[in-house]
């Protein structure tokens, strides 16, 4: 097997994520900051990809690397149309439908700019497992409202990878396991990975599923409807209660669980009561999906950025490791999941696919 240089791009809300591989191995990296005043001088994200197509070829040329070399470059995934999760090719009608996409999300720029990216080097741009795959049971998604629908929106692309890792410890493969997947991070996403397909999860983007540092998850619907109706709440800011300014932040103005952790150290009650009540949702949430596999459950994974808080892990292991096995994957490797879903096609064993809208 040769090895393979790919470049892995990962637009966020406030940085550009660059990554360097050969092959698995990880040789350059870096997070490029960007402050608010660079960002408001475009009115939509799209009208960023010039600015941060540029910061991602100084970073090659800083780094006096010849994109001629790749073989390959990966961008994030961004809110395409819902999807099978695996390794797209990046075409046209994709950049075109992200181009023009309403779904204003900064993952939207990773196809595009990694398109420019690979034009340069006559080589495939890739996306990998993106927010929107849809593996979903069609019952998981029917409510008491036949036009509203469950909608698949989580984090597939690092929970699909923890999955890969955690059927590896069970010596057994990824489509062969049982798995209740959780990533805990700003949002929270809860799936049930059947047998290799994520058969049900929480919408962890627009209001479904337990609270997080930023978003409000599952609230009650009629309270909701009076709080807008009391108070007159605009279209746009009822969205930002719902994900950005709710969960922890609308408690106690801070989406950071570590300065939540220090003010228990301290004796603050409410913090204490606020992150035990997300602990205690979360797990709730874990336990919710144990019908899907009708007890059947070889483990529970712990995953994202969270779960490296041992002291907020064990709150969630006391109440579910009676369902199955716990196992805490801390962290998320997405530059490293982006790589490997371009390596399987690149070393023939798997096939990228072609998005259709």
């Amino acid at each position: 097997m040769d090895n393979k240089y790919i470049l892995a791009i990962n637009p966020g809300s406030t940085s550009t994520k660059i990554a360097l591989f050969l092959s698995e191995k990880k040789i350059l990296s870096s997070n490029i900051p960007h402050s608010s005043e660079e960002i408001s001088k475009f009115p939509k994200i799209i009208d960023q990809k010039d600015f941060r197509s540029k910061i991602v070829s100084d970073f090659l040329e800083k780094n006096s690397f010849n994109p001629k070399h790749l073989s390959a470059v990966v961008g994030r995934g961004g809110l395409l149309s819902p999807m099978k999760s695996g390794t797209y090719i990046v075409n046209q009608k994709m950049i075109d439908y992200l181009a023009t996409n309403s779904l204003e999300h900064a993952s939207n720029l990773g196809a595009i700019i990694a398109d420019s990216i690979a034009k340069l080097a006559n080589v495939n741009a890739f996306i990998v497992d993106p927010v929107v795959v849809d593996e979903m049971d069609e019952t998981a998604k029917i409510t008491g409202i036949p036009e509203i629908k469950r909608k698949s929106i989580w984090h597939a692309l690092n929970q699909k990878s923890a999955g890969r890792e955690a059927a590896k410890l069970l010596n057994k493969k990824y489509k062969d396991c049982n798995l209740i997947i959780v990533h805990l991070g700003g949002g929270i996403s809860i799936a049930a990975h059947k047998k290799g397909l994520a058969v049900d999860v929480n919408n962890a983007l627009n209001g479904d599923g337990p609270f997080s540092p930023e978003r409000a998850g599952s609230i009650p619907a009629w309270s909701l409807v009076e709080l807008v109706k009391l108070n007159k709440y605009t279209f746009s800011e009822i969205k930002q209660m719902i994900a950005g300014k709710g969960g922890i932040v609308a408690h106690l103005k801070t989406n950071d669980l570590r300065e939540v952790e220090n003010r228990i150290s301290e004796n603050d009650k409410k913090a204490e009561l606020i992150y035990n009540a997300m602990a205690y949702n979360i797990s709730k949430s874990i336990g919710a999906m144990g019908p899907v596999f009708r007890g059947d459950i070889d483990a529970i994974v712990l995953t994202g950025g969270i779960a490296y808080s041992k002291k907020f892990v064990d709150l969630i292991k006391s109440r579910v490791e009676f369902l199955a096995r716990v196992l805490v994957l801390p962290g998320e490797d997405e530059m490293g999941a982006l790589v490997k879903g371009v390596l399987r096609v690149l070393n023939g064993k798997g096939r990228a696919k072609i998005w259709k809208n």
